[in-house]
């Protein structure tokens, strides 16, 4: 069985050796093989492009959230501060009148801080907000044409 295998082989084989492929095959394969690493040059292009568009999305993103935090931290601190020297002013006070009237100056003002302090915390907020959307609008903007040369 194994000798007669081995001679069919050997016959397939001599018979295959004068065969030849017919040249329109031949530049048939050539150009598939062509169009698919063309293809896949565009493809492999897209993808690293799609993978910057991310990383700047991520960046803009973590870019506003820091500036958001620090903003929060510089009011906390401000306020706390704030709070420490109308405690420290209160405990001085010589009479009831003169605590209650610092401790109502200092609720007061504090009003009008946090009000400020909201308002431009809000405003941070909107503008963070627009950038990264502007930077995830222009991001699929780019892969969207990206993807149309691509095709």
């Amino acid at each position: 069985m194994t000798e007669q295998f081995t001679r069919q082989a050997q016959d397939m084989f001599a018979a295959a050796k004068d065969a030849r492929i017919p040249e329109n095959f031949q530049a048939m394969a050539e150009e598939g093989v062509q169009k698919t690493r063309e293809a896949y040059y565009k493809a492999t292009a897209v993808a690293k492009d799609s993978a910057k568009v991310v990383e700047d999305v991520m960046i803009a993103s973590q870019a506003g959230a820091k500036a958001i935090g620090e903003k929060i931290l510089h009011n906390t601190t401000v306020n706390t501060e704030a709070a420490f020297d109308a405690a420290q002013a209160i405990a001085r006070a010589k009479t009831l009148p003169e605590m209650v009237r610092l401790q109502a100056d200092f609720l007061q003002q504090q009003f009008a801080v946090a009000g400020a302090q909201s308002k431009e915390l809000f405003e941070l907020s909107a503008r963070v907000t627009k950038q990264t959307f502007e930077t995830v609008n222009a991001a699929a903007a780019k892969s969207f044409e990206q993807m149309k040369k691509a095709g």
